[in-house]
């Protein structure tokens, strides 16, 4: 199948039916992963801080520095979430926070050494590009020194925090503030240059229009190219709950929202092994039904999560809660690491 343009994208993402696309969706997926497998990966998503000067509209989750309900974990506290992770059999711990304004580089390099030294079967799966940037410039560091400091330190993979809608137009009406689009993709690509491995997400539902959503495919598309550094693409819904975004935004996206950009995503992204649905940000019916849009992978566990939990969004499940839901989809349910190496096989 020759590569899908940005203008046959916008084309299709606006007017194909959903049926047809899945089912386009779904021949890609069998030809990248030809079996009847989903992968997952047992994790949590703890955080370290909840100081931030960004001001996102869409975020319920920050403080501003000052307020009295800020906190920023000590190497102790952070060893305990690693602790924990352990204690759930988790291969991968997701580590992000907000920008604080004066964090030393030794705050982030003393974390990863240690989670690297004591817990070595973890893959600290750490900081976002916005903390990225925010480092190097509180540091007066550039973002690629910020991330060989972080490489030699122990870190291989970089999460996909802090894309939203990969346009400058949607940027500007959500979180005007915050990290630049440009300089989200520059810092991923860097990440692969220095040995990283990282995921792309996406959040949509808010402002954007369907040209926002294929821009932001072709943008990771383009990297994906030159690199190869990414391992999946995540997308999920916004949660207006809470936020001062949601006040403006009066359309509710639906499961076929989501499903539309799931098997839009296996199409458009040629160069991407793995797409990954989710039980957790969709809701585990919708997060089962979703596997027979094109994805390959159902995410992971997340013990612990509080960014969307801010938002009144809870949904908590076990590793055998996840292996079940992919059973019910029709697939048999492997476990994998960060890299998306297999770790074991259910037998069913």
């Amino acid at each position: 199948m020759s590569r899908i343009t940005f203008e046959e994208g916008v084309e299709l993402f606006k007017n194909a039916d959903l049926f047809d696309l899945q089912k386009r969706a779904v021949e890609v997926r069998n030809e990248k992963n030809p079996s009847s497998e989903v992968t997952y990966v047992i994790d949590t998503n703890p955080n370290y801080t909840n100081a931030c000067d960004a001001d996102c509209l869409f975020c319920a989750f920050y403080r501003k520095p000052g307020d009295p309900e800020v906190y920023v974990k000590t190497l102790d506290e952070v060893r305990q979430f690693m602790v924990d992770a352990r204690s759930h059999n988790a291969t991968t711990v997701l580590l992000q926070g907000g920008l604080h304004p004066d964090l030393p580089l030794s705050y982030y390099t003393d974390i990863i050494s240690m989670c690297k030294e004591e817990f070595p079967e973890i893959v600290p799966h750490f900081f976002s590009a916005p903390e990225i940037q925010n480092v190097a410039e509180v540091c007066d560091m550039t973002d690629r020194q910020v991330l060989e400091e972080f490489y030699k330190a122990g870190q291989r993979s970089l999460p996909g925090g802090g894309a939203e809608v990969l346009t400058q137009r949607v940027r500007n009406r959500i979180s005007p503030k915050k990290q630049k689009v440009a300089k989200w993709l520059e810092i991923h690509e860097i990440s692969h240059e220095v040995g990283m491995r990282s995921t792309a997400t996406m959040m949509y539902g808010h402002r954007e229009e369907p040209e926002d959503i294929v821009e932001h495919l072709e943008a990771i598309r383009q990297i994906q190219d030159r690199t190869g550094g990414f391992t999946a693409f995540v997308p999920w819904s916004y949660k207006k709950d809470n936020t001062l975004l949601g006040k403006k935004v009066t359309r509710e996206t639906g499961p076929e929202d989501y499903y539309r950009i799931l098997a839009f995503s296996r199409l458009y992204l040629d160069n991407f092994d793995h797409i990954q649905a989710s039980w957790f940000s969709e809701g585990k019916d919708v997060g089962i039904k979703s596997l027979s849009y094109g994805a390959d992978d159902f995410g992971g566990t997340l013990f612990e999560e509080n960014v969307h939990a801010e938002t009144g969004h809870i949904n908590k499940t076990s590793v055998e809660g996840v292996k079940q839901m992919i059973q019910k989809a029709g697939f048999t349910p492997v476990q994998r690491d960060t890299f998306y190496n297999r770790v074991e096989a259910l037998s069913v």
